[in-house]
């Protein structure tokens, strides 16, 4: 059966307060359906490069009048990524964070704290297989039928410490949270399920867990001797629909329409053994949003907003996880 190439894409997970991570997803014209954020089940076709870049911007709620409040954080993040076999694809990510506070007010207790730069560059491979009367790598032909079975990937990696973990604001302190890099490599796993549930409507399931390394900062102010810190594990699981609302095959123009529930819990952060106060909690997000393929090209944009959190000491937490007012979620990709 015929069926147009092979639009590829990364699809990055949700780029959290700390610094942002990315996962990777495809979809066609015709076929399976990939979510706006999170991974599916599919792998890059064999020899094609793919070159990719996403915004994730997170504007966040006021907690404290009389203090600093986060305005907004950015995660910008290129990658490109490789088909060596049909089964196996490795992928490298560069990104880019900003971290804004608003203007100081007066009298606050902590003084406005800005910071922004390339932060921890991370690699990752992805081995794809399928279940056709038992699972199997996924072979490099497939045709519309066979892209009807149910598709899985595995994927891991981690992270290279080349941004600035020990960045000081001006008391002399070092807030981990503002930094833009872990100080140590993270390591992350993955898992995604896909299947169409008919010839327009693609089901999507991904769990992921990252955790975090032990890192040893240098003295600041609060801290002569320095400090130890290690930041909370995180684990996501991701539901979504992907709904192909319209095809022109003559444009190689498709667009699909996404609804993901993305739920997601993290530890306490770390301080010297210690958990941290105002740290923590688990999330449920909604995101609908909408794909565009045209050529060998993909767009995504969707809104992500909470729908359902329970942190811990959720009045003092402000700038994180569960206090966004909204993220919004672009991104842009292209296979060559």
């Amino acid at each position: 059966m015929y069926m147009a190439a092979w639009i590829a894409l990364f699809v990055a997970p949700a780029a959290y307060a700390h610094h942002g991570v990315a996962g990777v997803g495809a979809a066609a014209l015709e076929g399976p359906g990939a979510p706006v954020e999170s991974a599916s089940s599919a792998v890059l076709p064999e020899g094609k490069v793919l070159l990719y870049a996403k915004l994730d911007h997170a504007r966040f709620k006021s907690v404290n009048p009389s203090d600093t409040q986060v305005n907004y954080n950015q995660f910008w993040m290129a990658g490109v990524g490789y088909g060596f076999t049909p089964w196996f694809s490795a992928y490298a990510f560069a990104p880019y964070n900003r971290k804004i506070d608003t203007a100081e007010p007066a009298g606050a207790a902590t003084p406005k704290f800005n910071t922004s730069g390339l932060a921890d560059m991370s690699l990752m491979g992805q081995i794809g297989f399928k279940y056709d009367k038992g699972f199997r790598l996924v072979p490099a032909n497939e045709s519309l039928d066979d892209l009807e079975d149910w598709h899985f990937t595995v994927y891991g990696g981690g992270s290279l410490p080349s941004g600035n973990p020990n960045l000081k604001n001006r008391e002399g302190n070092i807030d981990p949270g503002k930094s833009t890099s872990f100080g140590k490599p993270d390591w992350s796993v993955g898992f995604t399920a896909t299947k169409m549930l008919s010839s327009n409507l693609t089901f999507n399931t991904e769990l992921s867990t990252i955790r975090f390394l032990k890192y040893r900062y240098r003295a600041d102010t609060a801290h002569p001797n320095g400090f130890d810190a290690q930041f909370g594990a995180e684990d996501r699981l991701n539901l979504g629909l992907a709904y192909r609302v319209y095809t022109n095959p003559a444009q190689k123009l498709r667009v699909d329409f996404s609804l993901e529930t993305q739920f997601l819990k993290i530890a306490r952060d770390r301080e010297n053994g210690i958990g941290q106060e105002a740290t923590g909690g688990k999330i449920l997000y909604l995101l609908p949003g909408i794909r565009v393929y045209k050529d060998n090209m993909s767009f995504a944009f969707g809104v992500k907003k909470v729908a359902w959190k329970r942190l811990n000491e959720d009045a003092l937490q402000q700038g994180s996880e569960g206090k966004e007012k909204y993220r919004l979620i672009l991104s842009a990709s292209g296979i060559f």
